[in-house]
C-alpha cells in the first residue's frame, strides 16, 4: 500500500481520510530533515507543519511524492516552484486556524491592555496595586491590521463589536472587505491614526523585518504592536529600541525571529530575556493557531482540498 508521511499533529478525520484512499499512514513526530531526505523515497505524501523543509534536496529524493499538505498557514518552508515542476500537488490549510489565531491576539490584546498578566504575578508577591495597573479600552481606539487574508479579517471581525476604527492595508488588490473595514491603499493615514499594530502576512523575502526602525518613525504617536503570523516580520532590535523611546507603549508576541529559545544565539538570547522582562511585552511560545478545534479544522481542511473527503 502507498504510504504517507504525518511529520506533524493531525486529527484522526485525517489519517480515516488517508486510510479508506488506500494510503498507510506512519507517523513520526519527531523526524529529523535528515531522516526525512533518507526516507523521504518510499512515500506519496507528506503530511508537515514546520518541522521539516520541503527544499530541492527532498523533492529529488522524493521520487514517488504526489502531494504535500501544510498543517496551517505559510508555504515558505515548501519549495513550490520545483515542487510544481515535478507535479506535486501542494496544500495548505489557513482557514483552519485563522479564528484560533484571531482569538489569541485579541486575548493578548486585552491581557496587557487590562493588565491582566502584570496584576496577576503581582498577586503572587502579596502585591494588590491597582492603581498602577489601570488599563486601557479598545473602544474609540485605531487599530491598523496589516495583511488582510484568514487571520486578519478573522480578527477584524472579533473586533468589529468594540466600537473601535479598523483599518486594514494588504498588497492583494483583490480582497473584498467588509463594511466595518477601512481599507488602505498606502500606509500614510495609519502611520498619522493608527493606535495598535497588528500583522497577519506571510513569511517571505519582502516581508522580513517588515517592521524595522524606518517604519517605526513613521508613526506620529506610540502604538502598540502585536504580531501573531511570523517571527522575521519584525525587527527584534526596532522593538527595543522602540520601547526605549517611548515609540511602542506595549507588544503582545506569539512568534519570535528564531524558535524555540534552545536555537537562539547569545545575542538573540539578551535581547529576548530583555524583552521578557519589560511588563510591557507579553509572549506566547507560538501557539496561536494550536487549538484543539484548529487541529481538526485544519486536519479537515487538507482532507478536503485532497479530494479525500
Amino acid at each position: 500500500m502507498p504510504k504517507v508521511l504525518i511529520a506533524a499533529p493531525v486529527h484522526p478525520v485525517l489519517m480515516e481520510a488517508l486510510q479508506r484512499a488506500g494510503y498507510t499512514c506512519e507517523l513520526v513526530l519527531d523526524i529529523t530533515q535528515e531522516e526525512a531526505v533518507e526516507s523521504v523515497g518510499q512515500y506519496e505524501g507528506i503530511i508537515t507543519s514546520t518541522r521539516l523543509l520541503i527544499d530541492r534536496e527532498l523533492l529529488d529524493r522524493a521520487q514517488q511524492l504526489k502531494f504535500i499538505g501544510r498543517m496551517g498557514s505559510g508555504m515558505e518552508i515548501i519549495d513550490m516552484p520545483y515542487a510544481a515542476q515535478k507535479g506535486i500537488i501542494c496544500v495548505s490549510s489557513p482557514e483552519g486556524n485563522a479564528n484560533a489565531v484571531a482569538e489569541h491576539a485579541l486575548g493578548m490584546l486585552l491581557g496587557l491592555s487590562k493588565q491582566i498578566i502584570k496584576s496577576n504575578q503581582e498577586l503572587y508577591q502579596g502585591l494588590w496595586e491597582r492603581e498602577a495597573n489601570r488599563g486601557f479600552e479598545l473602544e474609540d481606539k485605531t487599530i491598523a491590521i496589516i495583511g488582510f487574508g484568514h487571520a486578519g479579517s478573522a480578527f477584524a471581525h472579533k473586533l468589529s463589536v468594540f466600537n473601535m476604527q479598523i483599518l486594514a492595508y494588504d498588497v492583494n488588490p483583490n480582497i473584498i472587505y467588509p463594511n466595518y473595514v477601512k481599507a488602505q491603499e498606502t500606509m500614510q493615514r495609519i502611520y498619522e491614526e493608527a493606535d495598535i499594530i497588528s500583522y497577519h502576512v506571510p513569511a517571505s523575502q519582502e516581508n522580513k523585518y517588515l517592521f524595522n526602525d524606518q517604519f517605526l518613525r513613521n508613526f506620529l504617536k506610540p502604538i502598540v504592536l502585536v504580531n501573531t503570523s511570523r517571527g522575521n516580520v519584525v525587527d527584534p532590535l526596532a522593538v527595543m529600541h522602540g520601547l526605549k523611546k517611548g515609540k511602542i507603549s506595549k507588544a503582545c508576541f506569539d512568534v519570535w525571529e528564531t524558535e524555540p529559545i534552545s536555537k537562539m544565539n547569545e545575542q538573540q538570547k539578551s535581547v529576548f530575556n530583555a524583552l521578557m522582562a519589560n511588563e510591557n511585552v507579553l509572549f506566547t511560545p507560538h501557539i496561536a493557531g494550536y487549538s484543539h478545534e484548529a487541529l481538526f479544522k485544519m486536519s479537515l481542511v487538507i482532507a478536503k482540498k485532497l479530494k479525500l473527503a
